[in-house]
């Protein structure tokens, strides 16, 4: 999530019974009609024409939770008014048995089913990642008649119980200004009707759509297309200034990763929130076979928000080596009613996550220094968690308490996980291979359509490494102690260090503020006592001043936010003007800025002996 390739392989259906009419009759495919042009109270209607069914009755369901999200989202919650009729528009008696089923009955006349969608978007409250009732935006859906719809096809569309694997046809009706994208391929020329025919559910519900005005681009990584789309509210952004760095990136990738990946066409669809009233407030994005959904604040400057990209739609395209292609049971069967939950998220997450930032010093996108920083952000941030808790029973029962609040670990220790496991391979073949190997040895064993029990993936990357890869996944992983990082750091030549990095002006530690809000007021005020930083300091700010713009734009409490997403694209040295309000009176203070410095542990390479296989670790 934030942060799944499947191979669509054509499917033959077989439809036998008693009966030689019977069997000329029988439909035995999904037609599903979604109509964006007739929007109503900010809700949209789906028509099913069903498959024919030799039951007394029908289970329809909308997903409880979906790949990739590890969360239980419930969206049956965003459907209403389910009806059911037969094929001459008689009702038929429908029970809502929970929250995302409905029993239908007479089911053998059962000819079509209607209802209508709330989009997620309008109700998220913010409250975080993985905390409330929120659907993580990325994996949500929008509904605003006429300028934007994200279709995550699984908060629009159920599947009938038994029917898994039969053929979907989609068809979107849509106004003739909004132009659909998706990696899937339109059947139908028309402009305001788009046409998708998936092999089965499954297929259907890893490719989103986004209609909104044109503003899409595409170039080509070897022999796959990549199509990039974006909605920005006020226009602030297009898919031509998104693009040139996302060019860069991709094919850093595509260089790292090899001939592993096999897919001809990647979408990514960028959604931009104003975050006014109601819109999407969870950051980050959701891998798809094919596709990354991208949920980002449109307030963000652009060099931060491509640095933003690149971290999460990188982690999302790695998705690709796991669980796309190396998956177990559990990912290869989903239920997605009654999910069982595999012991792995240390790969499917922790590796995607670990290569999404060593491709990074590989490629020469950021340097050692900055790697190491980045580790060593996961190693604080992890210690942060139950880091005595096994891994694999938390992976194993991450839907549920205590060991859902833990999930957000999978990008932290998850990834320190997969570096371990690669400083052992690089030690043990003297530098020769890596987990991108092991990854790729999986992935020949398995492959897309082959799933591993979870209970053999041990054994089989210990039989195509080395014993002590095997001992440390048992130890560390499995196990409950916590990973001595040190040990494996001094493998590669790497120790402990005092290290200086970049700090926000308003937030001590990136946590702790230096401002409040006058709550009579909504005026920004510098706390009372704090010790103030550099920032302030040169520019003569003192404790109790009132912050009143900056560079001629006005701040309070209503825009906090924004102030200081802006401060995170500040440099060193850039002109800068501050009107404060000091014992009542407003004064200009101009000067230069000087960003904070902060002191963190960190590592840093002191051991010349090792540098070659440091090297091959880092850039091999």
């Amino acid at each position: 999530m934030k942060k799944i390739i499947l191979s669509l392989a054509v499917v033959s259906f077989l439809w036998s019974c008693n009966s030689t009419q019977k069997a000329a009759t029988a439909k035995n495919e999904v037609d599903v009609t979604i109509d964006l042009v007739n929007v109503k109270d900010d809700k949209v209607q789906v028509t099913i024409v069903t498959p024919t069914f030799t039951t007394e009755t029908a289970t329809f369901l909308i997903p409880k939770t979906v790949p990739g999200t590890y969360s239980e989202d419930d969206y049956g919650r965003y459907v209403e008014n389910v009806k059911a009729f037969d094929a001459k528009g008689n009702a038929l008696k429908i029970a809502k048995t929970d929250e995302n089923t409905y029993v239908i009955s007479e089911a053998t006349k059962l000819a079509k089913i209607t209802y209508l969608v709330n989009d997620t978007y309008d109700t998220e409250s913010g409250a975080g990642f993985g905390e409330g009732d929120d659907v993580f935006s990325p994996a949500g859906t929008n509904i605003n008649a006429g300028v934007n719809f994200m279709l995550n096809t699984h908060g629009f569309i159920g599947y009938f119980k038994g029917k898994e694997e039969t053929q979907y046809k989609l068809t979107v009706t849509h106004p003739a200004n909004l132009l659909g994208v998706s990696a899937m391929t339109d059947a139908d020329a028309s402009t305001t009707s788009d046409v998708f025919v998936m092999p089965k559910y499954a297929n259907l519900v890893e490719m989103p759509i986004m209609y909104s005005k044109p503003d899409y681009t595409s170039f080509m990584v070897d022999d796959m297309e990549i199509i990039i789309s974006v909605y920005s509210p006020t226009g602030k952004y297009t898919a031509e200034q998104i693009t040139p760095n996302m060019e860069t990136m991709m094919k850093a990738q595509k260089r790292f990763l090899g001939p592993i990946n096999s897919t001809k066409k990647y979408a990514i669809l960028l959604y931009l929130s104003d975050m006014a009233g109601k819109d999407a407030k969870g950051f980050g994005a959701l891998e798809h076979p094919t596709s990354t959904t991208v949920v980002m604040p449109e307030m963000m400057g652009l060099e931060m928000l491509q640095e933003q990209l690149k971290d999460v739609v990188s982690h999302e395209f790695f998705h690709i080596v796991t669980p796309l292609t190396v998956h177990s049971n559990e990912i290869q069967y989903f239920d997605f009613n009654n999910p069982q939950m595999s012991e792995h998220l240390w790969m499917y997450e922790g590796v995607t996550e670990y290569f999404a930032n060593l491709f990074q010093v590989n490629q020469g996108l950021i340097d050692e220094k900055q790697f190491f920083e980045r580790m060593a952000g996961k190693i604080a941030q992890s210690r942060q968690m139950n880091d005595k808790m096994s891994f694999t029973k938390m992976s194993k029962n991450v839907l549920n308490a205590p060991y859902k609040d833990q999930y957000v670990n999978v990008y932290q220790k998850g990834a320190l996980i997969a570096m371990c496991v690669d400083i052992l391979i690089r030690e043990n073949s003297n530098g020769k291979k890596g987990i991108l190997n092991l990854m790729q040895d999986l992935a020949t064993e398995y492959g897309t359509k082959k799933a591993f029990k979870d209970e053999e993936l041990f054994g089989k990357i210990t039989e195509l490494t080395y014993p002590a890869v095997g001992e440390f996944l048992n130890k560390y992983v499995a196990g409950e102690t916590p990973i001595p990082y040190e040990q494996f750091f001094a493998k590669m030549g790497v120790t402990e260090a005092s290290i200086e990095i970049a700090g926000n002006p308003f937030l001590k530690d990136q946590t702790q503020p230096y401002i409040t809000v006058d709550p009579n007021t909504k005026e920004i005020m510098i706390l009372p006592e704090i010790e103030l930083n550099a920032f302030f300091t040169t520019l003569g700010i003192k404790n109790n001043d009132k912050i009143i713009a900056i560079n001629d734009t006005a701040y309070n409490l209503d825009n906090i936010y924004d102030m200081i997403m802006k401060s995170m694209n500040w440099k060193d040295g850039e002109a800068i003007t501050v009107k404060i309000k000091r014992d009542g009176k407003e004064q200009i203070l101009k000067g230069k800025i000087v960003m904070p410095k902060e002191k963190q542990d960190g590592y840093q390479a002191t051991d010349a002996s090792k540098k070659a296989i440091r090297e091959a670790w880092l850039r091999g």
